[in-house]
């Protein structure tokens, strides 16, 4: 494949490619799908290219039944996981546990995070619950 030519496999995507959204219950932020059921047929588990501006996030909430890691691309935010206050950077990875509240606030100009939901999260309101 020359370095002009799009990839034309549902295992080989670039983010640029692909349609972007804004979550519900989040502020400033674009999510990109990148694994899923309906991309290229993941059972098991889903995974979101994050972009968030300054001063936005998600306020606190859970996830039912359901584990979520965040790796740090680029920017800052301040991670509250359990009711404790973390400053996490490019380079961090965040776990937060099923069932455990947790929120992020960008303090960088801007943030990009890759996000991994296991099983997959789908964007179903049933998987969410607000504090």
């Amino acid at each position: 494949m020359s370095a002009i030519e799009k990839p034309t496999s549902k295992y080989v995507l670039r983010p640029d490619d692909m349609e972007s959204y804004s979550p519900a219950n989040h502020t400033g932020t674009k999510n990109t799908r990148l694994v899923s059921a309906a991309i290229n047929g993941a059972q098991y588990m889903e995974v979101v290219l994050g972009e968030v501006e300054k001063g936005a996030g998600v306020s606190t909430h859970a996830h039912p039944g359901m584990e979520q890691a965040q790796y740090f691309i680029e920017g800052e935010a301040e991670v509250i996981i359990d009711g404790v206050a973390h400053q996490a950077r490019a380079g961090d990875l965040c776990f937060f546990p099923p069932d455990v509240f947790h929120s992020v606030r960008v303090t960088s100009e801007r943030m990009k995070v890759l996000i991994i939901y296991s099983p997959p999260y789908a964007e179903n309101p049933d998987k969410v619950v607000r504090k």
